[in-house]
């Protein structure tokens, strides 16, 4: 009997987390749409020095020289 009631709480306590978070995230997805932020991530990424992607820092340039690449 003890049992049964501890595995009640314990789901209930999870269920109220659960809820508790679904409701956060839609707050925080309603603020970020208002700031004008998007959630979309970008898959292009640019290793040779382009203006659209994500550029490497310098000291990345020569890289397999400093390690011994092949």
């Amino acid at each position: 009997m003890k049992k049964n009631i501890i595995m009640m709480v314990v789901l209930a306590i999870l269920i109220l987390i659960s809820v508790v978070q679904a409701v956060q995230l839609v707050t925080l997805n309603s603020k970020l749409s208002e700031g004008g932020v998007s959630l979309q991530t970008s898959t292009k990424t640019s290793t040779s020095g382009d203006s659209q992607g994500a550029k490497l820092p310098s000291s990345l340039d020569n890289l397999p020289q400093m390690v011994g690449g092949c």
